[in-house]
């Protein structure tokens, strides 16, 4: 799944699910590391958990951030899920 995301640094979002677990993702954009390390603690998460933790985290002024806007990506992938 590619999403992209809106209010952060990081232009694309590349996920890859797999019954409801997160194998992969690769932020194109935004601060290498922290989206490198929020990538890597996601890996092999169930999409429930990763949104419950990730969901509403602000980035300095912003009303989002990068972990932000993965739940708001994973949300969409369970809506067309469905």
């Amino acid at each position: 799944m590619i999403y992209k995301p809106e209010g952060v640094c990081a232009q694309l979002l590349n996920l890859d699910i797999e019954d409801g677990i997160v194998k992969s993702v690769e932020f194109i954009g935004g601060c290498a590391g922290n989206t490198q390390g929020l990538a890597s603690l996601v890996k092999g998460m169930p999409v429930d958990d990763v949104i419950e933790r990730l969901e509403g985290i602000k980035c300095g002024f912003k009303d989002t951030s990068c972990p932000d806007q993965l739940s708001k990506a994973l949300k969409q992938y369970k809506n067309e899920q469905q």
